[in-house]
Formats: structure tokens, sequence, C-alpha cells
């Protein structure tokens, strides 16, 4: 019995060696972003309970807005949910966002984006003519959110 157990622990930590594994791996090679993108699409993350962003949200904005500079013609698609800190994701991205000079007009808002998959499924109901995007997030979300998007209604081309 404490063989079985044994092998057992070790098949379970094994396995979640190579699930990590893969998912890092994944996520540090990302591709070269699409030249015919139409979004940046930017995935929530904590907003702090003053309202100020995370360091892992900021990071993404910031990402997302060296996109924009390179190409002005892309819109921002920013998605999250109501944290339980009480602030809508989404809205907190977009004065992120206009405070960094980035055109409100070019800034889309979801604030029903709670998860990856419904940011892909939000997305894909309200732009389904949409064939390409840049997706911003960490690399250990990458694997998450291609799925997400690849099973959503349109499929865009995903760029990371």
């Amino acid at each position: 019995m404490k063989k079985l157990i044994k092998y057992s622990i070790t098949l379970f930590l094994l396995f979640g060696l190579a699930h990590a594994l893969v998912i890092t791996i994944d996520g540090i090679n990302d591709d070269k972003p699409s030249t015919n993108a139409s979004f940046i699409i930017v995935l929530g993350s904590k907003v702090n309970e003053d309202g100020t962003l995370s360091n892992r949200l900021k990071a993404r904005l910031d990402k997302s807005i060296e996109l924009f500079n390179e190409n002005p013609m892309l819109s921002i698609f920013v998605s999250g949910g109501l944290g339980k800190e009480g602030h809508f994701e989404g809205s907190k991205m977009k004065v992120y966002l206009v405070s960094k000079n980035i055109p409100e007009n070019q800034i889309y808002v979801d604030n029903k984006g709670n998860n990856t998959r419904l940011t892909a499924q939000n997305f894909s109901k309200q732009f389904p003519e949409c064939k390409s995007v840049l997706v911003v997030t960490q690399f250990f979300h990458v694997t998450r959110s291609k799925t997400s998007f690849e099973t959503s209604r349109n499929r865009p081309s995903l760029w990371f």
C-alpha cells in the first residue's frame, strides 16, 4: 500500500511538472505580432482595493500602449470583471490608457470578461468580423488564452 501511495504521488508530481513545463514553453515562445491585426486585446488582472492597478495589469497595459504606438490604427479591447476589491477591471484599464494618451474612441471596454473564456466570447460577439488580434497577457496565461480564443465563435488569428 505504501508503494502504491508513493508511486501515485510521484506520478502526480511528474504530471504537474510536465504541465507547468508545457505552459511555460508555450508562453515564452510567443508569436511575432501580426501586421494585419485589427485589435489589441488586454486581458484583465487585479485592481487593488485603492483603485490602483496591480503590477501585472499595469505591465499588460504598458505593452498594449507600446503595440498601439507602433500601429495607431489598432483598437484596444480591455476586458475584465468586477474584482472582489470592488472595481471593474475594464473601466480602470480604460482610465489608465486614456491617461497615457490613447484616444478614447479607440478603446472598447468589456466589464463582463470575468475569465479568459468569457473575454473571448464577448469579443467574438461584439466583433464577429475580426480575423486577427494581438492578445496581451503574461507567459503563463498564453496557453489558456489560445484555447479560449480558438474555441470562440469567430476564431481570430492569435498573436501573443
